[in-house]
């Protein structure tokens, strides 16, 4: 682990491989470790970097006002990278896509794997299936948002968790309950949004894309996958993996490896 200076912040960095560069964006309810099943088989032709957000894993949050988009062209400038591949899941997917809209030249491609999509509203129906799974929580209650969290999104609605492996399970909620304290932290710090947000400006992302999710995730998910691939000019939708849900990186490596490697320039 490294820490590299971006913006007024130390952020925590796993750095292996070389070749064209590639940056791993984690989910909201993770931090980098969720990466573990990519980093080393991409290292074997990239130059791979694992970022924790600021404010997450072991990243700093100093209480000036940021973007993470413009964290992620900072990072390049402190790796002296002129552009980059990024590969993003769920919030860090929105990240990513920030990144290309905000930044344009700097992003080579993008991997977007069970992406949210800034300025999306959660539908009703999604809204629904958290209230019947997992209902009111205390945000302050860390171990029991995070086996809620874990529940509604790492197990899916359409799952029940004895089909999942417990081992998943105990890391994802292990990692949630970390990051939960992170957006505690960062409810106190001015975070600045794309303006406008990217659901309107899908299709200003110009370069490669590769789309991406779980059959077991949340409906919005899919159908955001779905909407990304039909308006980004030059976006690849794989098939819905099948047995995974919000994580798909971590629960389902060998296909989104595979896909990666086919992908990635």
């Amino acid at each position: 682990m490294i820490k590299i200076q971006v913006n007024g912040a130390r952020l925590a960095c796993d750095e292996t491989g070389t070749g064209s560069p590639v940056v791993l964006l984690h989910a909201g309810i993770a931090d980098r470790r969720m990466w573990r099943e990519q980093i080393d088989v991409l290292a074997a032709r990239h130059r791979v970097v694992a970022v924790d957000l600021r404010g997450y894993g072991e990243s700093e949050l100093p209480t000036t006002a940021f973007a993470h988009h413009d964290d992620v062209a900072g990072l390049l400038d402190a790796l002296g990278l002129a552009r980059a591949a990024l590969v993003g899941c769920s919030f860090g997917g929105a990240v990513a896509i920030d990144t290309a809209l905000a930044h344009p030249g700097r992003v080579s491609a993008l991997a977007l794997l069970g992406s949210a999509v800034s300025g999306h509203d959660w539908s009703e129906r999604t809204n629904d299936l958290w209230e019947a799974l997992v209902g009111e929580v205390d945000p302050e209650d860390f171990a029991g948002t995070a086996a809620g969290e874990v529940r509604f999104w790492v197990v899916g609605p359409e799952r029940d968790p004895a089909d999942v492996d417990p081992r998943l399970i105990a890391f994802a909620t292990a990692m949630d309950e970390r990051a939960l304290a992170a957006e505690l932290a960062l409810s106190a710090v001015d975070v600045a949004e794309l303006d406008p947000p990217a659901i309107g400006r899908l299709g200003q992302l110009t370069m490669p894309v590769l789309v991406g999710a779980g059959a077991a995730d949340v409906p919005d998910i899919r159908q955001l996958a779905d909407r990304i691939a039909a308006e980004a000019p030059q976006a690849i939708r794989l098939p819905d993996v099948p047995d995974a849900a919000h994580l798909l990186p971590l629960e389902r490596p060998g296909p989104v490896n595979a896909a990666l490697l086919d992908f990635l320039p």
